[in-house]
Parts: structure tokens; sequence; C-alpha cells
């Protein structure tokens, strides 16, 4: 799977998530804060994850329709990794 520039930039948007919220401890922020920030990286991981898979299954299943064969292993993969990152 090729992973692309959008894919990464979702990725370091969530590192600058995580810087804040250590700057945020470091500053002695309050812990309802810290754990609302934490609550929104969590979040932005979850849809990173599915944007992954889902872009993942879609080039599975044209690659499986141009060699003929059931895309049905890959739509279970993909379920079996979403299940799994929960």
């Amino acid at each position: 799977m090729e992973y692309s520039q959008e894919m990464k930039n979702r990725l370091k948007r969530i590192e600058g998530q995580v810087r804040g919220v250590i700057r945020m401890m470091e500053e002695d922020k309050h812990c309802k804060d810290v754990v609302t920030q934490l609550s929104a990286v969590r979040s932005a991981v979850d849809r990173a994850i599915g944007y992954i898979v889902a872009k993942n299954l879609e080039s599975c299943i044209i690659e499986a329709k141009s060699e003929g064969v059931s895309a049905e292993d890959a739509i279970q993969e993909a379920v079996n990794m979403i299940v799994k990152s929960r």
C-alpha cells in the first residue's frame, strides 16, 4: 500500500497534538484539560486508522476486481484490522 501525503499529514497533526498535551502537563494544566486533549488525540488516531483501512480496502477491491477474484478476503481482513484496533 502506498501512503499518501494526506495520510502522513494526519499523523503529523496527531504528533503536534501529543506534543501539546506534553506541554500542558509540563505547565501543570488541570487534569480535565489534559484528558480532554488526550481524548481528541485518541479520536484523531481512530479516524486515521479508519482512513488507512478504507484506502487499503479500496485498493484491494480494485485489484481483486482486475484479477477477476472475490474481494471477500480483503473485506474480512479490513474488518479484522478495525476490530483489532479497538
